[in-house]
């Protein structure tokens, strides 16, 4: 996988590069959101993105709204935000309107290397990632979401550990119920989500999306 990081942090920059270096990922690397937008311009092409959120030359946002222009390309690039920060209203806008494969982890939560690893394999794949705390912030800062009121507290856990980017059976295993149980739940609130039957993984970033979008 060819991957491009954006990360102003010399630091953090060589520990990620050795991480998806040793995975086996090509990785280059740029140092500010301005680097970044120029570095993805066609006809560059890039499997992921990985990019902090402030960066220069302002230490602001950045990076979030380089990843929002990435994902308005004629071809959206998978990305993957890692920070030390939760910016409420860009996360947001980046996680409701991206068609897929975009990811938002917590530079301090990331403590497992195949965790992270696994997370940039399905984001590039066109999964969803939200960090739980990440998601926690996101909904205490607009209160009640409207598009799941109609679920069941069961079935909004399991949406929730969805948004994690969690398989059926690592969600069984993390409420102990079956993994029929979680299957269930999930056709349930697919039906309730209003989302038509156009393949299970489709579904899944939809109903993540949808989920965001209603913030």
């Amino acid at each position: 996988m060819k991957v491009l990081l954006a990360e102003d942090s010399t630091f953090t920059r060589v520990g990620v590069v050795e991480i998806l270096s040793s995975a086996g990922h090509e990785v280059d690397w740029v140092e500010d959101g301005t680097a970044l937008e120029e570095r993805c311009a066609p006809p560059a092409s890039y499997d992921l993105v990985v990019t902090d959120v402030r960066m220069p030359p302002t230490h602001t946002d950045e990076g979030l709204r380089a990843a929002l222009a990435l994902q308005r390309l004629p071809e959206p690039i998978p990305v993957l935000v890692i920070s030390a920060h939760i910016e409420v209203a860009s996360a947001t806008e980046l996680l409701a309107t991206a068609p897929g494969g975009v990811g938002y982890l917590l530079k301090d939560r990331v403590v497992d290397v195949a965790e992270f690893l696994a997370a940039v394999d399905r984001v590039a794949a066109g999964g969803v990632v939200v960090d739980p705390e990440v998601m926690r912030e996101l909904l205490g800062a607009r209160g009640v979401v409207r598009v799941v009121d109609r679920l069941t507290p069961r079935e909004l856990e399991v949406l929730s550990l969805m948004a994690e980017g969690l398989t059926n059976a690592a969600i069984a295993a993390r409420l102990v119920v079956t993994t029929a149980a979680v299957e269930k739940h999930i056709g349930n609130l697919f039906m309730k989500l209003d989302l038509p039957p156009d393949g299970d993984a489709h579904r899944r970033v939809a109903a993540v999306l949808a989920y965001l979008q209603s913030l």
